[in-house]
């Protein structure tokens, strides 16, 4: 038998009925939706601003770790500054991963309860941790692959001659990729407490939402290997399976807590 909640104060009780009957026309959605993004886009470009010395410091050596002594050249005069920026860039979005989590639920959410938000703490927060991982997982077992394989390949019928922003491009992308790739538990409960999916629907589809990432994992790998496939595959399906049972352990925990909660 649930046990009954304490009556709640008048003023508690008259945020919630303002809340219920709360509605948003179309045009207070977009001036939402226009601030939230605002905020997204401060937020990148105030850590990109603070990243640009990092990152005229952090190129080199991120050259020198996975190319060697490798000499990278400019082919334009903006190619280095470009390069710099974009580093920052990239830089900043996984910085700021948890801010542009948390504008992307309060957007899409509007309708959820006040004390069911404050939940999305307990979400977003282990984002950064887990962009972290992400970019750890690429660092040891996907770039050291990547880039041999292509070495090899391009050496094979060219002489090497790598330009800093092609250079680059590569490096940041695939942390990037793996930064995102790895967010997959926190979109997934996000998902699952608004309830846009479930644990029943998940298992009902995984055999073919893994065929998908094997597809995706074979698009992405760059230098199209088996191994470089299962190494980009691999981790997405095991987010995703992590995730589904996150969600069946979530749901018994979000039951209980509809249960209790004042009609």
């Amino acid at each position: 038998m649930i046990a009954e909640r304490p009556p709640l104060d008048e003023e508690t009780r008259a945020r919630e009925v303002e809340w219920d009957q709360k509605e948003m026309p179309f045009t207070e959605h977009l001036r939402e939706l226009r601030n939230r993004l605002f905020v997204c886009i401060v937020t990148v470009l105030g850590l990109a601003v603070l990243l640009l010395w990092p990152a005229q410091w952090a190129i080199p050596r991120l050259t020198q770790l996975y190319f060697g002594k490798v000499q990278l050249h400019a082919f334009g005069p903006a190619d280095a500054v470009w390069a710099i920026f974009k580093c920052a860039i990239y830089g900043a979005i996984v910085l700021g991963l948890p801010v542009i989590l948390y504008e992307l639920w309060m957007f899409v959410v509007p309708a959820v309860h006040p004390r069911t938000r404050k939940a999305v703490y307990s979400y977003v927060a282990p984002s950064f941790f887990l962009a972290l991982l992400g970019i750890a997982f690429a660092h040891f077992l996907v770039l050291p692959r990547v880039v041999g394989a292509l070495e090899t390949i391009t050496s094979s019928i060219a002489v090497p001659t790598y330009g800093i922003e092609s250079t680059l491009n590569l490096i940041l992308l695939l942390f990037l990729a793996f930064a995102i790739v790895f967010q997959t538990p926190v979109v997934m409960l996000l998902l699952a407490r608004i309830g846009l999916v479930n644990s029943m629907l998940l298992r009902k589809y995984r055999k073919y939402i893994g065929f998908a990432m094997l597809v995706a994992g074979a698009v992405l790998a760059p230098d199209g290997s088996p191994v470089t496939m299962t190494l980009i595959a691999a981790p997405m399906y095991v987010l995703f399976e992590i995730s589904i049972w996150l969600i069946v352990f979530m749901e018994k925990r979000w039951k209980r807590e509809d249960a209790q909660s004042p009609t």
